[in-house]
């Protein structure tokens, strides 16, 4: 009995060790598996953090357009009447001033009265001749054909007195054309300008040919005469042309508020000595304006006229291959557009290359970006920053 206690007891410890070994594999098993299923998840969401951290760059963006551009050239002048653009009142023929209707430095337009002349009683007379020689030759014509066709006159004689009459009435046209007439006479301006100067005064005798005022041309009669003197640069020279457009201001704050427009009309082929620089002439509608003759003026001559790409001058950058700009593309990705810069306005650059006219152009961050870089666009700049 003793023996078979002892043998049971025995068994029962060998089941409960057995026991006991399975159940500590079993939490062992259980604590493995729960410490690989933790790494896992905490990979993974290392590879999501680390996929959302990607580097990124904060931008500001304009949008980009394309138009019509020009490189200003500045220049400094004065408004003076160059000589083909200054008319000179005088008479062929002697004559009296009898009044003067005008004061130099006055605007007058075309058909204003200038000045109240008398023909000299010689000229009159010489008119009068003319015509008397006429009515005379042409009766002398009559008298000969009549003669003529009575056998009574030669054909020499025909060709003579027809020779006389042709004669008589030409000194007739030239007298009239130089308008010659009895009594006094108006003068009016033939142009739209400014009284220059004024060289006669009332009672003076003036001989034919002698200037008795000058006239500088202001009005559509002066568009292509040059009403503007400029001095530019040499280095300038050679980009502005006889056509460029040109926007003239007086030098103080009230002539400057109204501008004229105009556009080159000469450019000098020389360096002036005294000023070195290049005479520019340019015609500008100054009849509406307060730039009379005299006046010290600045002006912006549009040159290299073209259409391209307007861009800010800050969105442009250098690198090795030469100037390059930024666009965001879809996606927020960055995407490097190679361009040539071809103007200069500014702070407006005129460039050619291949951009995408609907993608936003970066012009703040662009400094830190590479291509295909992600973008954050932060803020948009004006619009109106790419048009000033």
């Amino acid at each position: 009995m003793k023996n078979e206690r002892t043998s049971t007891s025995t068994s029962t410890r060998t089941v409960l060790f057995a026991v006991s070994v399975a159940v500590v594999s079993a939490l062992i098993g259980i604590v493995m598996l729960t410490g690989s299923s933790s790494r896992a998840s905490a990979a993974a969401a290392s590879d999501a953090s680390s996929t959302d951290q990607q580097p990124s760059v904060a931008v500001e963006t304009v949008s980009v357009q394309r138009g019509e551009i020009g490189q200003p050239v500045h220049a400094y002048g004065v408004v003076a009447a160059g000589t083909g653009n200054v008319t000179s009142i005088s008479l062929p023929y002697v004559a009296k001033v009898e009044q003067v209707r005008v004061q130099p430095g006055q605007r007058v337009t075309r058909g204003t009265p200038l000045v109240v002349v008398q023909a000299d009683a010689s000229a009159v007379v010489a008119a009068e001749q003319a015509k008397s020689a006429v009515t005379l030759a042409q009766g002398e014509l009559d008298r000969t054909k009549a003669l003529f066709e009575q056998a009574l006159a030669t054909r020499s004689q025909l060709a003579t007195a027809q020779k006389a009459l042709s004669d008589a009435q030409q000194n007739d046209a030239a007298q009239a054309k130089l308008g010659i007439a009895g009594g006094t006479k108006t003068i009016v301006s033939p142009v739209d300008g400014v009284v220059l100067q004024i060289a006669s005064a009332q009672g003076d005798q003036v001989a034919a040919g002698t200037a008795m005022m000058q006239l500088a041309g202001t009005g559509s009669e002066g568009q292509q005469r040059a009403n503007v003197m400029l001095g530019i640069e040499p280095a300038d020279a050679v980009s502005v042309h006889a056509g460029d457009l040109v926007a003239v201001r007086g030098l103080s704050t009230a002539l400057a508020a109204h501008p004229a427009e105009g556009h080159v009309v000469l450019v000098g082929a020389a360096v002036d000595p005294q000023s070195q620089l290049v005479d520019v002439g340019a015609s500008a509608m100054l009849a509406q304006t307060q730039l009379i003759p005299g006046t010290h003026v600045e002006a912006d001559i549009t040159t290299r006229s073209g259409t391209h790409w307007i861009v800010p001058r800050d969105a442009v950058l250098q690198d090795d291959h030469g100037s390059c700009v930024y666009q965001v593309e879809a996606g927020n990705k960055a995407r490097h557009v190679p361009v040539t810069v071809s103007v200069e306005s500014g702070d407006r650059y005129g460039v050619d290359g291949a951009l995408n006219a609907k993608a936003p152009l970066v012009l703040a961050g662009n400094y830190e970006l590479t291509d295909g870089m992600a973008v954050r666009v932060d803020g948009a700049a004006s619009a109106g920053s790419a048009k000033q």
